[in-house]
């Protein structure tokens, strides 16, 4: 019973952060074109907005 609320669980932070993911990235404009030219801050821009909806859905989802 634990384990499937804990997959539950993980599955749903795993599509918040997908969703938030995407969300960021697109209000910052870090696309596939920014990719093409400049690969590296495309990386590390990514690894930031990963970062940050990490951190937005362990406070809303896990944490509250």
């Amino acid at each position: 019973k634990l384990d499937n609320h804990l997959q539950e669980i993980n599955q749903k932070a795993n599509e918040m952060v997908e969703s938030l993911s995407e969300q960021m990235a697109a209000e910052q404009g870090v696309n596939e074109a920014l990719k093409a030219v400049d690969p590296l801050t495309w990386v590390g821009r990514m690894n930031n907005i990963k970062a940050a909806a990490e951190e937005i859905v362990m406070e809303e989802l896990i944490y509250s």
